[in-house]
């Protein structure tokens, strides 16, 4: 049976909350913390085995294994009444679509009446900028609540995984869903954003009705902020030796006098070099242009780790 249950009888309730790992890990962050500061209680599991085809093995030691699937687990909270599921990965294709058909059909036995998902808006921003939360629903009903909420509708784009594909999915069931997507740093996508968790959190607690305590989430936001604080230094820096030199040189015999051309902040920076990984990642013909701008803008020696890794990846494709 692909759902396990851990309780011999269902609750009724009225909202799901239901989060996957993703940029940032925003969503699941958000659910996780939520869950854990309201006392939720194991309630079910979906086994994900029957649907999947792994491509490959876990070796340790000389021996290889089949990979354990990933957990899907969900979880009860009494008091405000809701189901919190948090899945440990993003199970694609047709499994992903099985699975959340059964956490669908959990919700139905449920009573619960809407659903909510929430995933990570990246965008060229710097860590000292707040963090909005944007929502697309699958009704108007739903979407005539996001003022109150301090939620900008989405005007338009795709929300893509199972984030989207749920709420796709919910609507056909008759269960009203929204997704809420909280800003951060492109740059930062591959590192943890407590602080666009706790954005989606507070949304949460109006609908809920319920507050929670933010001290944990504050000392996690305070060392991200730090790291990527560190970083943007560093770019600004290389920005700035960058700026003296053209203006040395502006300056020196047989140059015409006159500021050197416009340099970018670093977050923006930081969100092209991204985008180049992304791109290199992908085509190794990229790799080149990547290195090329890492020199041109004096960055080489802080992504030189990151750079020399996309060499490994490649070789062991």
């Amino acid at each position: 049976m692909p759902i396990k249950l851990h309780s011999r009888t269902m609750p009724r309730v009225p909202v799901l909350i239901a989060c996957w790992p993703g940029m940032g890990h925003v969503g699941i962050g958000a659910a996780s913390y939520l869950r854990h500061k309201l006392g939720g209680t194991l309630l079910a599991e979906i086994d994900v085995t029957p649907y999947l085809l792994p491509d490959a093995i876990t070796v340790e030691n000389g021996i290889g294994r089949i990979p354990d699937p990933p957990r899907q687990h969900i979880y009860y909270v009494k008091e405000p009444s809701l189901l919190v599921f948090e899945g440990d990965a993003q199970v694609a294709g047709e499994g992903g679509i099985r699975s959340a058909t059964e956490l669908l059909d959990l919700a139905k036995q449920c009573g619960v009446g809407t659903i909510y998902t929430g995933a990570a808006f990246a965008i060229p921003m710097s860590y000292r900028h707040p963090s909005k939360v944007f929502g697309a629903a699958t009704d108007e009903n739903l979407k005539a609540t996001f003022p109150r909420l301090g939620v900008e509708p989405l005007s338009e784009g795709r929300i893509s995984g199972l984030n989207g594909l749920l709420l796709g999915l919910a609507k056909s069931r008759g269960i009203s869903a929204a997704c809420f997507l909280a800003t951060m740093p492109q740059y930062a996508v591959e590192t943890p954003n407590p602080k666009a968790s706790k954005a989606i959190i507070r949304v949460f607690e109006q609908i809920l009705n319920t507050s929670v305590d933010m001290t944990e989430l504050d000392e996690r936001i305070q060392e991200a902020d730090q790291l990527m604080g560190e970083f943007e230094s560093r770019v600004a820096a290389a920005i700035e030796a960058l700026r003296r030199e053209a203006l040395a040189k502006s300056e020196g015999p047989g140059q015409s006098e006159g500021e050197p051309e416009e340099r970018p902040e670093p977050y923006q920076l930081m969100e092209h070099i991204e985008r180049l990984f992304e791109e290199a990642q992908k085509d190794r013909s990229k790799i080149q242009l990547l290195k090329d701008e890492l020199d041109r803008w004096g960055l080489f020696h802080l992504y030189e780790d990151r750079f020399l890794d996309l060499f490994a990846k490649h070789k062991g494709r």
